[in-house]
């Protein structure tokens, strides 16, 4: 398959919105997100914000499907730590190592980081790829506010 990664753009965002609305209205993800929520993501994942960015994964035909990641630092792990917020690939495109090759592309990019995800447990194909690609379970709690 002759998929490539690439920056996520402005022209971008019709796409990406309709791939996060179903991506939010799956089991793989616990919030619903909202059209709000969705357009301020890919907003700052175009312009100039520095903590998060957005990357598309695309034939020749079509996108297949996009990452986001946001960047802060870790003190529990003493280095930059590159916060995993979403990936999603189509569902004709599963399967066929475009997950993997976005692991590998992130991981890649943002050498000595540690690498952080959610992952909803019943998400049993996504947490097969986060563990090949090396990620382990972590036992924590966490809480927002």
């Amino acid at each position: 398959m002759n998929s490539t990664i690439r920056a996520m753009t402005k022209e971008d965002k019709t796409e990406v919105l309709e791939m996060m609305r179903v991506f939010y209205a799956s089991p793989a993800v616990f919030t619903n997100g909202s059209e709000e929520v969705f357009l301020n993501d890919i907003e700052n994942c175009t312009n100039d914000n520095p903590y998060l960015e957005g990357y598309i994964v695309e034939n020749s035909e079509e996108i297949q499907g996009y990452a986001m990641v946001a960047k802060s630092f870790s003190t529990e792990f003493g280095k930059p730590c590159i916060w995993i917020e979403d990936l999603y690939i189509k569902d004709v495109y599963r399967g066929l190592g475009i997950g993997n090759m976005l692991m590998e592309f992130i991981t890649k990019k943002y050498t000595d980081c540690i690498f952080r995800l959610e992952v909803e447990e019943e998400n049993e194909r996504a947490v097969k790829l986060y563990k090949k690609s090396g990620s382990t379970v972590l036992p924590y709690m966490e809480m927002k506010k």
